[in-house]
């Protein structure tokens, strides 16, 4: 039984963050031929739920790189790595020191997402908090509205490459915590950053719903850094020609660019359909 994983955005989902009919039909020849697919994505679930909804994704979600899985036959969560207040305080006066707005992705206890954020001191900052409240239909606060009883999944920002750095390097002590980065706007030189737990990589996430769910193969696709751990636990990693360098690196193979279609031509000739 194979079970084929992919990461969203730069890989499965065109520059338009959607999916198109050539790989709705691929999907559909995928499902047709009784080959098993879901998503390891750095989205919360109302952002991944977007481009998926009419694509019949039925099998478990890996969603804030593996913070958290989505079940869609219970409509719950069975596995979620969660954020103590120390740890959560500790990025944020990392954040801080280098300038910074937090993004503060939160959880409550009956199931729904919402973002809390710092005062937005950029263009950029603002068109990302509108990324996140009108493209992925997450609610947008600020963080003197978050309640002590949010749970946090992750703690997300953007800035110039060295501020960023300068913040991983801080929280280098915390063992629960990894951020991943990568380029956010080239042109301005901005980053982003993403900080969660540890123990929730999509790599861990796969793991889980092999050994839950049975498959003895799994292929992944995928183009960042966030990437790299269900690299590492795949039978095969292909990279999409997009992305950086050090996946290409760990790939089983380069194929076509996410913005033509790569992952499913791919599909299309790796299984025959």
């Amino acid at each position: 039984m194979t079970l084929v994983v992919f990461d969203m955005d730069g890989t499965l989902l065109n520059a338009s963050s959607e999916i198109t009919p050539f790989t709705a039909e691929t999907l559909e020849q995928l499902r047709s031929a009784g080959i098993a697919y879901t998503v390891a994505t750095g989205r919360t679930l109302q952002a991944a739920l977007g481009p998926l909804k009419t694509f019949r994704f039925e099998l478990p979600h890996i969603l804030k790189n593996g913070a958290m899985i989505w079940c869609p036959e219970r409509r719950d969560y069975s596995h979620s790595h969660l954020l103590t207040q120390q740890e959560v305080w500790h990025v944020l006066a990392a954040m801080t020191l280098q300038e910074i707005t937090p993004f503060i992705f939160t959880l409550d206890d009956v199931g729904h997402h919402a973002v809390y954020h710092g005062p937005l001191k950029s263009e950029a900052e603002n068109r990302l908090a509108q990324l996140f409240e009108d493209e992925r239909h997450l609610p947008l606060e600020a963080i003197s509205a978050m309640p002590d009883t949010a749970h946090v999944i992750n703690v997300s920002g953007m800035g110039p490459r060295a501020h960023i750095d300068t913040v991983i390097d801080s929280i280098a002590d915390e063992e629960r915590l990894v951020a991943y980065t990568g380029t956010a706007i080239q042109s301005q030189g901005l980053s982003w950053m993403d900080i969660h737990h540890s123990a929730g990589s999509k790599g861990n996430g796969i793991t889980k719903l092999r050994q839950e769910l049975g498959y003895d193969q799994v292929v992944v696709f995928g183009d960042g850094d966030n990437d790299l751990s269900m690299f590492a636990v795949a039978d095969e990693a292909y990279a999409t020609a997009n992305a950086d360098d050090e996946v290409k690196a760990e790939a089983t193979a380069v194929i076509g660019h996410h913005d033509e279609d790569g992952v499913a031509r791919f599909l299309r000739e790796r299984f025959s359909l």
